[in-house]
């Protein structure tokens, strides 16, 4: 095994995720684009956010891709597309990275009391009760909600959403650059790119 694929892997031999974040474009067809170059390369797409961001028309992307070998050369082409205003591998930056999750679980008189126990040790929030479910919503690292559902499994899990790794790098630095006379893009109204 070559050097990039052995710092690919975690100690436990299994593929380490490249986190990728990309300023776009927000127009229709962006997404697709963007998706059938990794699919064409053979990445599996793990996670996938996207939203508005800081700068009006455009919005950030954050990838978060299985990759045995550097996510490199996918990251050059995506950087190609003229819908890709700038575009960053992050894996190996330090990085501030979060994910949300909503979790239904079935509850009744007798475990509801234990389910919301285990809600506020892992300082979620409860968003919904039902007399038969609570949907609990949780913020946190992936291992953190990993934590939360394995433990509310116990419960009978009803329903789970994801939506993915978001991440920014820790202090001043910005993931794309700041330029003075930087383009203005127009976001078509009521057109996304997600």
């Amino acid at each position: 095994m070559n050097s990039s694929s052995a710092q690919a892997r975690s100690s436990f031999g299994k593929i380490r995720p490249h986190t990728i974040i990309a300023l776009v474009e927000d127009r229709p067809g962006v997404l697709n684009r963007i998706a059938s170059k990794w699919r064409q390369r053979g990445f599996n797409i793990e996670s996938l956010a996207v939203g508005h961001s800081e700068k009006p028309g455009l919005s950030r992307m954050t990838f978060v891709v299985d990759a045995d070998t550097n996510a490199e050369q996918v990251v050059r082409q995506l950087d190609k597309l003229i819908d890709v205003v700038h575009i960053r591998d992050v894996s190996h930056e330090d990085i501030v990275s979060r994910e949300l999750a909503m979790v239904k679980v079935k509850a009744d008189r007798e475990t509801r009391s234990h389910i919301i126990d285990i809600a506020e040790v892992f300082k979620a929030e409860i968003v919904d009760v039902e007399p038969d479910s609570i949907i609990i919503e949780a913020t946190g690292d992936e291992n953190h909600i990993d934590s939360l559902v394995n433990l509310l499994r116990d419960y009978e899990i009803i329903e789970l959403v994801r939506t993915g790794r978001v991440a920014m790098l820790r202090g001043p630095e910005v993931s794309h650059p700041h330029e003075e006379d930087a383009e203005q893009f127009e976001r078509a109204p009521g057109i996304h790119t997600w």
